[in-house]
C-alpha cells in the first residue's frame, strides 16, 4: 500500500538541474510531506522555496537521509558515489542524475516512457541517463516497437546548459566579449579538468567530456551504451549497433539531434510520423511546406520531446533521418528524474528491497 506522503530530500538542490528539480516536484503528483533541500556546505543555510513556503539549504551528510523516503540526486557524481549508499542505508530510495551509477548491473536505467517496468527489480538506486540519450530513446522507441531498430548514428548538437549554470554564463560573457571586440575567455568548455578550454561563443566544440577508447568521448560512449541498456536491458548488447557524434553549441538550453536510423521493416516516413504522433512524451513538428521543424528556442520549459525533418534515405532503403530536439535540463535531467519518482509511487515500489544496501557498500 502506498503512503499518503512522503519525505522528499533534493540533493544537489541549488544547482540548474536542482532548481528545476524543486519545480518539477511541485507540480508532481508525488505526495510531498516533507522536503529537504541538500547542498555543499558553500550553499548551507540559503533560503529557496517549495510550493511558496521557505525551505532553508543544508548540509548534505549521511545524517541527513534519515527518515527521507525518497532522494532526488544532481550534486556531481562524486558525491552521489559517496552519499546515496548511505541514504539507501537508511532507506531511501535514490534517483541519482549523475553518471557514477549508470552502468552499475545492480542498478536500472530508466527512462519512464521506454522501460518504466525496468524499476520493479532496483535495488535501492535508480539512474537517470544521460540527457542526450533520453531524448533519442524517447523518440525511437515507438519506432522500435512497430518497425524494428538495427542501427543508430547520432550527430549531437549538445547546449551549453549541459555543463552546468557557469558553463551558461561563460557563453553569455563571451558573446560579448567578441562584440565589444575583446578576446574571449575560456575557462570551463569543453571540460573543465581538462588541459586546454575554448570558447564556445560563436563556435562549436567536438569534444564532450574526456577522451577515451577509439578517440570516442565518454559522452558518445555514453550513448552508445546507455541506449544498448535502455532498450535491450544490457549495456553490451549485440541487438542494435550504436554510435554517436556529440557536438558543444552556442546555446544556452535545448540539445537537438540529427539521428539517422536503420530499421527491419521498412517503414514509409507517414507511417513513422504515425507511429509518433500520440506517443507519450513526443511532440510531432514535421511540415517542410510550412518551415515547421523543432528549434531549441522553443523547446525551453517544456517536458516533451520534440522531433521533425523525418524522412528516408534516398540512396539506402530501409535506413532514415529525424531531428530530435529537448529541453536538457528538464526532460533531459530534472523531469525526467521526478517523472522516474512518480512512477516508483505508483508502482508502490518506495522502498529498499532487503539485503540491497550491501550491494553499493
Amino acid at each position: 500500500m502506498s503512503k499518503k506522503s512522503y519525505a522528499v530530500a533534493i540533493l544537489g538542490a541549488t544547482g540548474a538541474v536542482g532548481t528545476r528539480m524543486i519545480e518539477q516536484l511541485e507540480q508532481s503528483t508525488i505526495p510531498v510531506g516533507e522536503i529537504h533541500l541538500l547542498a555543499s556546505s558553500r550553499s548551507a543555510g540559503k533560503t529557496l522555496y517549495f510550493k511558496g513556503q521557505p525551505v532553508t539549504v543544508e548540509e548534505a551528510k549521511p545524517e541527513s537521509f534519515d527518515g527521507i523516503d525518497l532522494v532526488l540526486a544532481s550534486a556531481g557524481g562524486s558525491v552521489s558515489g559517496r552519499l546515496l549508499p548511505e541514504a539507501v542505508k537508511r532507506g531511501a530510495v535514490c534517483v541519482d542524475n549523475t553518471s557514477f551509477f549508470r552502468m552499475n548491473d545492480n542498478v536500472p536505467l530508466v527512462v519512464p516512457e521506454v522501460n518504466p517496468d525496468a524499476l520493479a527489480d532496483h535495488n535501492g538506486i535508480i539512474a537517470n541517463p544521460n540527457c542526450s540519450t533520453i531524448q533519442m530513446v524517447v523518440a525511437l522507441e515507438p519506432v522500435r516497437q512497430q518497425f524494428g531498430l538495427h542501427q543508430i548514428i547520432v550527430s549531437t548538437y549538445q547546449a551549453a546548459g549541459g555543463a552546468g549554470q557557469s558553463a551558461i554564463n561563460e557563453l553569455y560573457a563571451q558573446a560579448q566579449e567578441k562584440l565589444d571586440g575583446k578576446e574571449m575567455q575560456a575557462n570551463i568548455l569543453p571540460v573543465k579538468g581538462d588541459k586546454k578550454h575554448y570558447p564556445l561563443a560563436f563556435n562549436l566544440l567536438p569534444q564532450i567530456d574526456v577522451f577515451e577508447d577509439a578517440d570516442y568521448t565518454h559522452e558518445e560512449w555514453k550513448m552508445i551504451h546507455e541506449t544498448k541498456k535502455i532498450m535491450f536491458g544490457d549495456k553490451n548488447s549485440t541487438d542494435i549497433k550504436v554510435t554517436a557524434t556529440c557536438v558543444r553549441v552556442p546555446v544556452p538550453i535545448g540539445h537537438g539531434e540529427t539521428v539517422y536510423f536503420t530499421t527491419e521493416k521498412q517503414p514509409t516516413p507517414d507511417e513513422i510520423r504515425a507511429s509518433l504522433t500520440g506517443a507519450p512524451g513526443v511532440v510531432v513538428q514535421d511540415d517542410p511546406s510550412k518551415q515547421l521543424y523543432p528549434q531549441p528556442i522553443n523547446a525551453e520549459g517544456s517536458r516533451d520531446t520534440f522531433v521533425g525533418r523525418i524522412r528516408a534515405d534516398v540512396e539506402n532503403p530501409g535506413a532514415y533521418h529525424m531531428w530530435v530536439v529537448s529541453d536538457n535540463l528538464l526532460k533531459g535531467a530534472a523531469w525526467n528524474t521526478v517523472q522516474i519518482a512518480e512512477e516508483l509511487v505508483a508502482r508502490d515500489l518506495v522502498r529498499v528491497p532487503a539485503g540491497a544496501a550491501d550491494l553499493f557498500a
